[in-house]
């Protein structure tokens, strides 16, 4: 069980239901061996992470809609032949790749704070045009699972706080558009750990031959995190199951 939780860093629903257990029976034995929580760990390299924060207070809007909380996710992207990560024989101080500047993509995400229904779209840059489009793009993504989006929540970047692109776009859907505190990301805890399981479960899931390879495995991760994955934060439900009491249609 231990092993299983090393190689895969996931948690207790996800370990039962590769070894025919309950969840509660596999967070019992974690715990029993201190076994760190996944919270406390870094998402790559699976150490534990010395200082962590987080809201004191815990909250749920009530429906679908509620509120959205958007967020951009940094990666690195991967050289043609995947790097030195992909190659066991070699590390990053002898292989050519590893130098080569091959620059970042830019995760733009969303996630209902009732139903944890996520979106997302790999882009070259963070800036307020092309926040604009993805939340235009969001929007029209939870107007298809019948579900209107009131409120957008984000931290404090210039794209979110300044755009005039991205203020069009707040207002012509009638959205409140709201900020966490000043360095206080934890306050926007649910997008966070999005981009953290995003993290583990796609863009670190396994050594990738190639950024093309990576980014064209994105959308099916979404639609298993948001049709079968179990979410402990809803009870072991998976998001659509939230989506308008489990009839919403997603595609």
């Amino acid at each position: 069980m231990r092993i299983v939780r090393h190689l895969t860093r996931r948690g207790p629903v996800f370990i039962a239901g590769r070894l025919g257990l309950h969840a509660s029976t596999v967070g019992r034995v974690l715990h029993r061996h201190r076994v760190p929580l996944l919270r406390k760990l870094d998402p790559v390299t699976g150490k534990i992470i010395r200082a962590t924060r987080a809201t004191a207070v815990r909250y749920e809007h009530d429906h679908p809609g509620s509120l959205l909380h958007v967020d951009v996710k940094k990666l690195g992207r991967i050289p043609d032949g995947g790097g030195w990560r992909a190659d066991p024989t070699q590390t990053a101080a002898v292989h050519r790749t590893s130098h080569l500047k091959v620059g970042y993509d830019y995760v733009h995400t969303a996630i209902d704070d009732h139903s944890r229904v996520a979106y997302a779209e790999i882009h070259d840059d963070e800036k307020g045009a092309t926040a604009a489009g993805f939340l235009e793009r969001a929007v029209a993504f939870y107007a298809a699972l019948g579900v209107k989006i009131e409120r957008v929540i984000s931290d404090n970047a210039f794209a979110y706080r300044h755009s005039a692109a991205f203020h069009a776009v707040i207002d012509a859907h009638g959205i409140t558009q709201k900020f966490i505190r000043p360095h206080c990301p934890w306050t926007n805890g649910k997008v966070e750990r999005l981009n953290r399981t995003l993290a583990i479960g796609w863009a670190y899931a396994r050594p990738w031959t190639s950024n093309t390879d990576r980014a064209a495995a994105l959308p099916a991760w979404l639609d298993h995190y948001n049709l079968d994955r179990a979410h402990l934060g809803i009870g072991g439900a998976s998001p659509i199951d939230r989506i308008n009491n489990g009839r919403g249609q997603y595609s």
